[in-house]
Formats: C-alpha cells, sequence, structure tokens
C-alpha cells in the first residue's frame, strides 16, 4: 500500500484520505464551497497535503503561503486573494502576525490553527516551551477534526494551486486559472506530469525536502500522490549530509532538488560524501533557477546521469525538460517544450526572430489552462502573443529546437550599450572556494547608464576583495561583464527555491 512518511510515522493513503474529509467537513462547515480560497500558512508537514486534499472535495483553490513572508506581506495576499479561511501551524500564526498589520484582514476570514510537528521544531532549532501562543482568534483544527464525520460525497473537479508571483517588481500578483463549466478535471494532469516529467513507476519513492509553499515542489508532490502507487517521504528542511542519510535509509528512487541544494552538496567534505550508499537513487528533477553546468557536471559524475532539468514558471506550468544526457552534449539548454508546446522567440517589436537569435521567450502550453492575474490585466496583454504567454525571460532556440535561456529580461543589465546577464556571471562567480552565494545586479551609473555590482556571501572563515575576484574571472569572461563593485553581506534576501530579490539588494544602493 502507497503510504506518506513523515515525522516517523506512515500514513497509508486510505488514512490520508480520511483525514482530508474530515478537513473538509471542518471548511464546509465554515463556509468554504466552490470557488473558495483556502490559505495555508504551513512548514513542510503531511497535514498540509490532507488539507490541499480536502479542497478537492469542495472545488476550492488552495494557496500555499511563504511562511517567511512578513505579516503585512501576508496581509495583503490574503485580501487580494479573498481567501475565505486561513490554516496555519501554531507557531507560524503568531510569529507572522504578532505585530498586528494583519489583524483587520484575519477579523474578516476564519482562521484555524494546527499543532506544529515535533520533527519541525526539532528541524528549526525551536523549542515548544520557549513559545508564547498568544492568539485567541484561532480554533484548534485538530480538536475541530477529532469531533466531526468525514464528509462522504466524492472529489469535485481540482480548482489546483493560486500561486502569487514573487513580488520582485511590485506587488504580488495572484494567478488565477480560468474555470468553466466545460472545463475537465484538473487533476488527472498530475497523473499524468508523474509518469511524463517524474517519469514514475510503482514502487518508487519520492523525497522532498524543499518548501512546499513554492509551486514547483508543491505541484510535483501532488503529482506523486495523483500517481496512487508511489510512497512519499516528506522533510521538514534539506540539510546536506540528512539527504544523503536519508537516501540511504528509505532507498529513495526520486527526488526534487534545485541547484542551491546541489551547491551544498558539493561542499560537503570529501568523507560525507562516500560515506553514504546513494545507489537506489535513479532520478532527480531540478527547476525554479538556472543549473551552472560545472554544478551539473559535478552532480552526474557523483550521482550518474540521473538529473532532469525543467524550466517552468507558475503562470504556464513545467514547459521543457532535459536530461543528463542532453545536458552533456547541449550545455546550457533546458531542453525541448513539452509535448503538446510551443515555443517562440520575439523582438520588442514582436517580430519573430531566427534560430541561434535571442529574444523573449514566449510558451503555448495548454496543460494548466488559461490564467488571469489577480491585481493587475496591463501586464496580462503585454505578455501574450498569437496564444504564446512569457514570463519576462530572454533567450534562443538552436537548429534542432533546444531552448537556452540567457536571463530575465527585467534582471539584464545594459552597460555603455551592451546587454549583459547576470545569470552568467553569477554561474562562474559561484564555483570561487571563498563564495558561498551570491547575486549579480545593475545599478546607474552616470557614464555608461549602469554598472555591474556584485553582492555575496563569504564561506565561514573566507574573505573577497574586487581584486581577487577580478583576478578569477579573468579569461573565463569578457572585461566588460566584471563587477565594478562587490559588497559582502552575512545572507542574500533568497528564496529557498533559489530565487533573488535583487529589488531589495538594489534598494540598498
Amino acid at each position: 500500500m502507497p503510504k506518506l512518511v513523515f515525522n516517523k510515522s506512515s500514513y497509508g493513503l486510505d488514512e490520508y484520505r480520511i483525514n482530508a474529509k474530515r478537513i473538509a467537513a471542518v471548511m464546509l462547515a465554515k463556509g468554504i464551497q466552490a470557488g473558495s480560497t483556502v490559505a495555508i500558512l504551513m512548514r513542510n508537514d503531511v497535514t498540509l497535503f490532507e488539507v490541499i486534499e480536502a479542497c478537492r472535495y469542495l472545488e476550492a483553490s488552495f494557496l500555499p503561503l511563504n511562511w517567511h513572508a512578513t505579516g503585512a506581506e501576508l496581509s495583503y495576499i490574503l485580501e487580494d486573494s479573498g481567501a475565505k479561511i486561513l490554516i496555519s501551524h501554531e507557531d507560524l500564526f503568531d510569529s507572522a502576525f504578532s505585530d498586528g498589520s494583519a489583524d483587520t484582514i484575519l477579523q474578516s476570514i476564519t482562521t484555524l490553527s494546527y499543532p506544529t510537528p515535533s520533527n519541525i521544531y526539532a528541524s528549526y532549532g525551536l523549542v515548544k516551551a520557549d513559545m508564547t501562543f498568544v492568539n485567541t482568534k484561532c480554533e484548534d483544527l485538530y480538536t475541530l477534526i477529532q469531533a466531526v464525520q468525514p464528509l462522504t460525497t466524492e472529489t469535485k473537479p481540482f480548482r489546483g494551486l493560486l500561486a502569487y508571483t514573487s513580488g520582485s517588481t511590485g506587488k504580488p500578483k495572484g494567478i488565477r486559472r480560468q474555470v468553466n463549466q466545460n472545463q475537465p478535471d484538473l487533476y488527472p494532469v498530475y497523473e499524468g506530469l508523474a509518469r511524463s516529467l517524474l517519469k514514475l513507476n510503482s514502487g518508487d519513492r519520492y523525497y522532498i525536502a524543499a518548501p512546499l509553499y513554492h509551486s514547483a515542489p508543491n505541484t510535483l508532490s501532488l503529482c506523486c500522490l495523483a500517481a496512487q502507487d508511489v510512497d512519499v517521504y516528506i522533510e521538514p528542511k534539506f540539510v546536506a549530509e540528512q539527504f544523503l542519510a536519508d537516501i540511504e535509509r528509505y532507498k529513495i528512487t526520486h527526488v526534487y532538488i534545485v541547484p542551491t541544494m546541489m551547491i551544498r552538496l558539493l561542499k560537503l567534505p570529501d568523507e560525507s560524501k562516500a560515506k553514504y550508499d546513494v545507489s537506489s537513487l535513479k532520478f532527480g528533477i531540478s527547476s525554479g533557477s538556472a543549473w551552472p553546468s560545472d554544478v551539473k557536471h559535478a552532480m552526474i559524475d557523483w550521482f550518474g546521469p540521473i538529473f532532469y532539468e525543467s524550466y517552468g514558471a507558475s503562470e504556464i506550468g513545467f514547459m521543457t525538460l532535459i536530461s543528463s544526457q542532453e545536458a552533456l552534449e547541449k550545455p546550457g539548454s533546458v531542453g525541448k517544450v513539452l509535448p503538446g508546446g510551443s515555443v517562440k522567440i520575439v523582438d520588442d517589436e514582436l517580430n519573430e526572430l531566427p534560430t541561434g537569435e535571442s529574444g523573449t521567450i514566449y510558451v503555448y502550453l495548454p496543460m494548466f489552462g488559461d490564467f488571469v492575474y489577480s491585481n493587475t490585466d496591463v501586464a496580462q496583454v503585454e505578455q501574450r502573443y498569437l496564444g504564446h504567454t512569457t514570463v519576462g525571460d530572454v533567450g534562443y532556440l538552436d537548429s534542432e529546437g533546444y531552448l537556452y535561456i540567457n536571463d530575465r529580461k527585467k534582471d539584464m543589465i545594459i552597460s555603455g550599450g551592451a546587454n549583459i546577464f547576470p545569470a552568467e556571471i553569477e554561474a562562474i562567480m559561484i564555483q570561487m572556494e571563498q563564495i558561498e552565494d551570491c547575486a549579480v545586479f545593475g545599478i546607474p551609473d552616470a557614464e555608461y547608464g549602469e554598472k555591474v555590482v556584485a553582492a555575496v556571501t563569504c564561506q565561514q572563515g573566507l574573505t573577497l576583495s574586487l581584486a581577487e575576484l577580478h583576478l578569477y574571472l579573468n579569461g573565463k569572461l569578457s572585461r566588460y561583464k566584471y563587477p565594478k563593485q562587490l559588497h559582502i553581506h552575512e545572507s542574500l534576501p533568497r528564496e529557498d527555491s533559489g530565487k533573488v530579490f535583487k529589488q531589495k539588494l538594489r534598494a540598498m544602493y
């Protein structure tokens, strides 16, 4: 019987569904109906998936909230989304909303708290005895679940995920799927992706440690649950050596892993790398941020050619896929568009560009249907071209249809009339021994229009100067791409998915 494994406990799919039906009964009693939005503020927990499954019985959308966000940021999203209910881990509710910035919106929605599991406290170094839960407005979801009978109705058409953009420029926008009466149920799409994208077979074991408030790990995990014949292992937090130990202990076959995780693995001591048997692992998929070529090669050398990279966006879904073998033959590519889709590369005047020329990437992929933004329609018009949609990325197609991405259009630096792509510089800088994390961006310059700035965090005990950085880049980059300023930070405003909030970095300068 396929199962979910979390907090040293195993949950069979039957138990999982019964719990979901109980949660659905609670939400129904609280006024949730077809078209409602259910907000979820939880770390990685099997209960988070049970809430999502409960939404299937009520035809409600689910909205995972980034628990790193401030109360004010969460307040904006709750109001903009029209959420009718908020379900939160007990410690997150108090930490997120203790400043009172969301009091107004919280008075207009139902709030339910759920006990934070012990392994989450342990993973994040929290001590429950030291915490003061001052909130009195939340009802205890656990108590309500025990007192209610499960729904007896069957699942309804799946409304799916209501994702919000990161807000790296302006306010975050909700990506809401358009629904009509004749639209087929979205849930079988997830099962299809389990086979076509994740290459899952019956009996496989999928491991997730990336934060489930991100759309990619959330969607891929739901694909595994939709498959109904694989085990899902949920870890609250990614810890490099623990990841290797878990692969050996549970004989994990499939993982979702992003470049920041890979870099942490590669920087482990050699004795730690050799300590664990990871031969069961046969598939790893990455998305969210660019995968540096040297990191890709090092991971393939270590684990074998088991890795796939997908280029995706919350608005469109997973757009391309490339295997390890293809990546070695086509370095820098993110692969070909998935079956049923197409890609167009156009210039600023919406003229289609020939093979090999860089322009804005527009993609058509009908898998998840069309969408609208929650709070603007201006950007929507600008994003469309002959049925294709762009999220602002710049790249090109080669003669065989493989897609290459230069960078985000909004992140591109124009210095002295030359286009400079930060991702190219970052991919080289991250290889430096001294650098733990880095981000490159442009700031205004009176002479050149913009100049290149690098923000880095250093490995413990190491330092870095601008002269040392330039020496390292010598021969690897054209000199006009060299950072003109270097700033050392204790940490960068980077999400666990790998995305850096460069707007926050620019604001510092």
